[in-house]
């Protein structure tokens, strides 16, 4: 039989794919050429600029859906980085993803990139991440130092009355406030209408609060619904909803490390504690503080969690296929002669 494969025209990228937690990701281990030099927020841009027909071809349908995450790895800038990751969304590109650094320290771990010990660092578009490899497979990271930003930010969006919302970095910008606020009861509203409302939470509160650091970094990535409990003792629910309407399948990490920095500056997290958090998949994620706050109120948490591998997958992106270069299905019909992603 011929090898009808090797003859097809195309770009051929190499991946492997885990989830953690449920949440997948798709790590891009060859087939891509980046330019050398510069810092990961330069491989970032690029990615973005020059080469963003990999993450629609990667993350979007029909290789992808609208759920799907990844990573591709880079050299590391931080000259205490065994290598760098720029994680992507079906929206475009995240500035922290524990999820995803989780993933990345096993596959780390059993490919060979790291030996000799089990503590290194990733550098990531937020700043070097220290990661650890446990002997029972945890991973755990110890994020860039979060901290909480606003309080009680008013927000208005159609068919709720006003409400409150806290915005709170862990590497990523987050709104976040108990589902209650909205006069919804945990577990009664399904998930894809909740999807709706975060994105909306979201646009609302972007030009709301001035955020610090650089314009590559200080967006408003996401808002994540809680069910208000607070206190270390009991596992905690939460959803988080990022690029527009995707869904974190994870507790997420740095969503995590944000809740964390509230629940220090209110006094309810103390080095030694774990605290524990759930998604909708019921996977979990455990955390506590790295030290005791800083003078300036920043915390640095320790988050931790278990990767596991799906697959392992060799992807064509024919020449003569633009419509698989990625697309996702519109929220309505297009006007004719008009593209539907």
């Amino acid at each position: 039989m011929p090898d009808f494969w090797n003859s097809l025209r195309g770009r051929r990228i190499h991946c492997i794919d885990m989830h953690v937690a449920g949440e997948p990701l798709r790590i891009v281990s060859a087939g891509l050429d980046l330019p050398e030099g510069g810092s990961i927020l330069r491989q970032r841009a690029y990615l973005a600029e020059d080469a963003d027909w990999l993450r629609r071809a990667l993350m979007l349908e029909p290789r992808g859906h609208e759920g799907m995450y990844g990573a591709v790895l880079v050299p590391g800038h931080d000259p205490a980085a065994v290598f760098g990751a720029v994680f992507m969304h079906n929206e475009g590109y995240s500035t922290m993803c524990g999820h995803a650094v989780i993933a990345l320290g096993r596959y780390a771990a059993d490919s060979g990139l790291v030996t000799g010990g089990a503590g290194f660092v990733i550098d990531c578009p937020c700043g070097p991440v220290d990661v650890t490899v446990a002997s029972d497979g945890t991973v755990s990271f110890t994020s860039v130092p979060a901290f909480v930003v606003a309080r009680d930010v008013p927000v208005r969006i159609d068919g709720f009355a006003p409400f409150q919302a806290d915005i709170a970095y862990g590497g990523a910008y987050y709104a976040i406030l108990p589902l209650a606020r909205l006069g919804i009861e945990w577990g009664r509203l399904p998930v894809g209408e909740l999807a709706g409302i975060g994105e909306r939470i979201t646009r609302a509160l972007a030009d709301a609060v001035s955020l610090p650091g650089e314009a590559a970094l200080a967006f408003l990535y996401g808002t994540i619904f809680t069910d208000g409990v607070e206190d270390a003792a009991q596992v905690s629910d939460n959803i988080c909803i990022f690029a527009g309407r995707q869904i974190d399948r994870s507790p997420t990490g740095s969503g995590v490390t944000a809740r964390m920095a509230l629940r220090a500056a209110d006094g309810r997290a103390r080095p030694g504690q774990t605290h524990r958090f759930r998604s909708i998949t019921g996977g979990e994620f455990h955390a506590r503080l790295a030290a005791a706050p800083g003078a300036d109120g920043t915390v640095r948490v320790t988050v931790g969690g278990r990767a596991h591998y799906t697959g392992r997958s060799e992807f064509l992106i024919e020449d003569e296929d633009p419509i698989g270069r990625g697309f996702l299905p519109g929220r309505s019909l297009p006007e004719k002669g008009q593209d539907n992603d």
